[in-house]
């Protein structure tokens, strides 16, 4: 009895260098790892540039908003001063009225005094009385400097040119708000094209009787 349960026990055990049944280990060999390791790491970094880019196009659309905003606030300072005609008829125009401080003062400033051309055009540099400046947050920080103040994010210049046809009654009014270091020194001498980040408005305005 003893003998022939010895040889059943035999009969199962497996062979020499086998695995017994039931015991066999699968896994993944040394190169479907790398593989594998390989494409989750290009992947993360794909993700990774995605993540940088998004929050770059976000800070750039963000900076563009708020630039947008003050070149409006501008022009609608600008578009409120006098320009038209007194009682009798004659030209009346506001060439004191200090824009560059809020809230806007009667003197001090160029009203809507035909800006420098050429090399002094206020779009291209600072130009005092045709520049303010203002913090992150949208609070002006005054002008008269061709120096930005400490805190400045945005510089904010504009331009009163006479409408060559109709120099005497129409003119053009230009606000350019510019995120502070946007601009090299050649960018502001070169063109005055508006570049990423930068606003721009344009507005015609013509005397009207008061």
């Amino acid at each position: 009895m003893a003998l022939a349960r010895f040889k059943w026990i035999a009969r199962r055990a497996p062979a020499p260098g086998a695995e017994a049944p039931g015991t066999s280990e699968g896994g993944f060999s040394l190169v479907e790892t790398i593989i594998a390791s390989s494409v989750m790491m290009a992947g993360v970094i794909t993700l990774a540039q995605l993540f940088v880019m998004s929050t770059r196009t976000n800070v750039a659309a963000k900076s563009t908003s708020i630039a947008a905003v003050l070149a409006q606030q501008k022009m609608e300072q600008l578009r409120s001063l006098e320009w038209g005609f007194d009682a009798l008829g004659l030209p009346n125009t506001d060439t004191t009225t200090n824009t560059a401080v809020v809230p806007m003062a009667a003197n001090g400033g160029t009203g809507l005094s035909p800006s420098p051309t050429g090399a002094g055009n206020p779009l291209k540099a600072n130009v005092a009385g045709w520049v303010d400046y203002v913090d992150r947050y949208g609070n002006s920080l005054g002008g008269g400097t061709t120096t930005p103040p400490a805190g400045t994010s945005y510089i904010r210049r504009w331009s009163v040119e006479p409408l060559p046809t109709n120099p005497n009654n129409t003119i053009v009014l230009q606000v350019l708000v510019t995120p502070m270091g946007l601009r090299t020194a050649d960018d502001n001498t070169d063109s005055v094209r508006r570049k990423d980040q930068e606003a721009r408005i344009i507005s015609v305005k013509t005397r009207k009787a008061s």
